[in-house]
Order: C-alpha cells, then sequence, then structure tokens
C-alpha cells in the first residue's frame, strides 16, 4: 500500500523529472502545453504484481476515456513497487497492450514508456541516448492517439525530435547529469563521444 506521504513523495520525484527533464531539456515538444495546463494526470499504482498493475492501467485508461482532453489530456502511470528490472517491465508491455486491444483501446491510446534502467534496442546501457525515456521509476505513459496525430501534424519536423534529443543529452557534463537524473547509479556516466 502507498500512503499518502509516499504518493506525495513519488509524486513529486515525478513532477521534478517531469520539469527539469522532459520540460527543461525539451524533449518532447508537446509537452508543456499539457503541463502548464494542469492537464496531466500523475496517478501512483500499488500493484506489486501483473494482475494489480493491469487492473490500475485499465482503470486510468477509463479515467481518460471519461475525461475531456481539456481536463485530462494524458496520464503517467508510476509502478514504485513492480518491474524495477528493465527487461521484466518491457515483458510486461506484452500484457499492457493485449490490455489495449481486449477493451477497444488499441488506436485511442498509445503507450509510452520510461524506467530508471531504460534501454534501446542496440544501444549499450551507458549510452547517453538511453537517458531520454530514464525516470525515477517505471511509468507507463498514457497518450491519447488524436493528440499525438494532431501535435504532430503542427510540428516542422517530427522524425527529426529523436535525434535532437540524442543531441541535447549527449550534450550534458557529468555534472548535469547526476542533477538531472539523481536517481542513476552515482558511477553512471555516458561514453564521450
Amino acid at each position: 500500500m502507498v500512503d499518502h506521504q509516499r504518493r506525495d513523495r513519488i509524486t513529486a520525484e515525478v513532477d521534478r523529472w517531469l520539469n527539469a527533464v522532459v520540460l527543461g531539456l525539451n524533449l518532447c515538444p508537446f509537452a508543456r502545453k499539457p503541463v502548464d495546463g494542469g492537464q496531466v494526470r500523475v496517478s501512483v499504482s500499488t500493484a506489486r504484481g501483473a494482475e494489480a498493475l493491469l487492473s490500475d492501467l485499465l482503470s486510468e485508461l477509463q479515467h481518460l476515456d471519461s475525461q475531456p482532453p481539456a481536463t485530462t489530456e494524458t496520464t503517467l502511470l508510476v509502478i514504485p513497487d513492480y518491474l524495477p528490472d528493465f527487461l521484466d517491465f518491457n515483458q510486461f508491455l506484452d500484457l499492457a497492450e493485449a490490455l489495449l486491444e481486449q477493451y477497444g483501446y488499441a488506436g485511442v491510446y498509445q503507450l509510452a514508456t520510461f524506467h530508471p534502467h531504460y534501454q534501446f534496442a542496440g544501444t549499450d546501457a551507458g549510452d547517453a541516448e538511453n537517458l531520454t525515456n530514464r525516470a525515477p521509476y517505471p511509468i507507463l505513459h498514457l497518450l491519447r492517439e488524436a493528440s499525438i496525430e494532431g501535435a504532430l501534424a503542427g510540428h516542422p519536423d517530427p522524425e527529426g525530435i529523436p535525434a535532437a534529443n540524442i543531441r541535447r543529452v549527449e550534450a550534458l557534463t557529468p555534472q548535469q547529469i547526476r542533477a538531472l537524473f539523481p536517481y542513476l547509479d552515482p558511477a553512471y556516466c555516458p561514453p564521450s563521444r
């Protein structure tokens, strides 16, 4: 069970990451508007197993379904007590995607993912580009497909966003990395390019 004080601390850590990393480094050029508009819901899951987490995920999808985007544009489902291993987290995503299919949410909502040990395929754990998806906790980010399509249509270079993000994190000094990502292993330092 996540008590109120712990939930508030976890939410504050996620808010700091969202503001310092996602907005501060402009990793998502579409995030500023919903954050500034108070349209980002941060929900802390108490799950310690797959069944409970799937139940929480379904509840958050239903919550988004019941709210107009002007009220809740997107949800960050934070998982502090389950899936600390990135490979386990990645395997769970198959179950999460199956749940979206089962309940008719595929094509309506999309999952983006963040994890303290996030690692893109084909990279080494210490590669700087992994920082773009590293967060203080495992997170399932529920996005509205229609909003994504609208935002991408209005962006001058949507295909260039990942490369720009990689350049931003590669330019960080070790001190900046420690300040922005205090939850990483203290010995972590991506290789110089």
